[in-house]
């Protein structure tokens, strides 16, 4: 008899593919699609609607079975909320990286093992290996496309039973088998945005749930510039949007953010040399390891410190308060609240939120 798999079906071509593929493998496919965030558009018409009737379509022309489940409060509570708290406490959050461990891989397994699963699949590129019961998560063929750096808060039991089918192909593939399986996703424009809330006016999208506070732009030396909007818009380094009149400094070179102060509400910005967003090393409480933490206290890896940047040179040092990860070159714009994640070779060996840099 052949297993079942349960496959994060959310009406776009990715997770259209690796059914595809899991059902052409033999396995007995089940369509799962997850209501996580209940809003209409501008037009009226429910966003999440639109994607489940693309899952309709997609499950009917492979032939497998499909359900709904809605996990709106629970993306709320465990996802959202985190969202939101961080913006307040002046940092720059990641919840996809949430969003995968509170309700991907937690929720959605769990609904996927009621529903007889003997595994759970996503359209996620990047790839595993399970080996004598250990679970190594890997990157995927298409070094673009690698969505390890979003995955690194998966423990050992979460990526139990996994199977990531893209992680051998590249996206320009995927969309191919897509077309020539006639399926209705084969050129639908890939999600972005914040994970199942979309792409969307940021401003105005933050201000529908935390209180907009505006304060002063200053130099280190206490010249005003001009008003900030609130400091929960702006990020370390950020040179656009500053809305300053146009000002340059002496130099005639653009003015950047290098310090929120939450306390005071100012937005502290400066120009001509970085120096001051290069920092030798970050600070964070833990880590999530994978598979298991290391028996050495400080070892050398490389590392990703936003989604889109090339692996850096590190040396990890855990000790009894904390992580330190000092940097072989300098990194710019280190951000609070953003995600540290490890690599060694092809394998992500986990991550851990940033408390802050280290100049």
């Amino acid at each position: 008899m052949a297993e079942t798999v349960v496959v994060g079906l959310s009406g776009g071509v990715d997770s259209s593919v690796a059914a595809l593929l899991l059902k052409k493998q033999g396995y007995n496919v089940i369509g799962l699609f997850m209501n996580n965030w209940e809003e209409t558009d501008q037009c009226g018409n429910c966003t999440a609607e639109q994607d489940f009737d693309d899952v309709r379509r997609v499950a009917n022309k492979i032939g497998i079975p499909y359900y709904s489940v809605n996990f709106a409060k629970e993306y709320m509570d465990r996802v959202f909320s985190y969202f939101l708290a961080e913006y307040n406490a002046g940092r720059t959050p990641n919840p996809d990286v949430l969003c995968n461990r509170e309700i991907k891989f937690k929720d959605f397994k769990n609904k996927a093992k009621e529903l007889g699963a003997d595994y759970i699949a996503t359209g996620h590129y990047c790839d595993i290996r399970h080996l004598n019961g250990v679970h190594y998560l890997l990157k995927a063929k298409d070094q673009n496309k690698d969505q390890t750096y979003f995955l690194n808060q998966l423990s050992q039991e979460q990526l139990d039973g996994v199977l990531f089918p893209l992680g051998g192909l590249y996206k320009s593939e995927v969309r191919k088998i897509a077309e020539e399986n006639g399926l209705i996703t084969a050129r639908k424009k890939d999600s972005t945005g914040i994970c199942f809330i979309g792409e969307r006016n940021f401003r105005n999208f933050l201000l529908q749930y935390i209180p907009a506070k505006k304060g002063k732009i200053m130099t280190y030396d206490g010249k005003v510039l001009g008003e900030h909007l609130g400091l929960m818009y702006y990020t370390i380094g950020q040179r656009r949007g500053l809305n300053i009149g146009g000002q340059k400094g002496d130099d005639g070179s653009r003015w950047f953010v290098i310090e929120k102060d939450l306390k005071n509400n100012i937005l502290y910005v400066a120009h001509g040399q970085e120096d001051r967003l290069y920092s030798k090393g970050l600070y964070m409480k833990s880590c999530n390891f994978i598979p298991f933490p290391p028996e050495e206290k400080s070892f050398e890896c490389t590392a990703k410190f936003r989604y889109r940047q090339p692996e850096q040179q590190c040396t990890v040092n855990i000790g009894s308060d904390g992580i330190r990860v000092d940097f072989r070159e300098k990194q710019r714009a280190i951000t609070e609240g953003q995600f540290a994640v490890f690599y060694s070779g092809d394998k992500c060996i986990g991550g851990g939120v940033i408390e802050k840099a280290i100049f």
